[in-house]
């Protein structure tokens, strides 16, 4: 099983797909989501998104924003 990543920014939409798991930097501390993960609502600090998808990890750093998280869909709108 899978999540469905979605990472928005003001400009551009960053990357839409299929991902193993992601890692934040919740303003509260990192945190990794993982499928079947519970609902949840998150600001975002300065920090390293990591994702596993198709084509390997992949690193995004970011100035902060906003992660939602539900049934199996990660949405993030950053700040780049």
């Amino acid at each position: 099983m899978s999540l469905k990543l979605r990472i928005v920014s003001p400009e551009r939409i960053v990357f839409v797909g299929d991902v193993d798991s992601v890692t934040v930097p919740g303003t509260t501390g990192e945190f990794q989501v993982l499928p079947n993960h519970a609902p949840l609502i998150s600001s975002l600090e300065a920090g390293n998104v990591v994702y596993d998808c198709a084509e390997g990890r992949k690193e995004l750093t970011i100035a902060g924003g906003f992660a939602e998280v539900q049934n199996n869909n990660v949405s993030l709108c950053v700040e780049l």
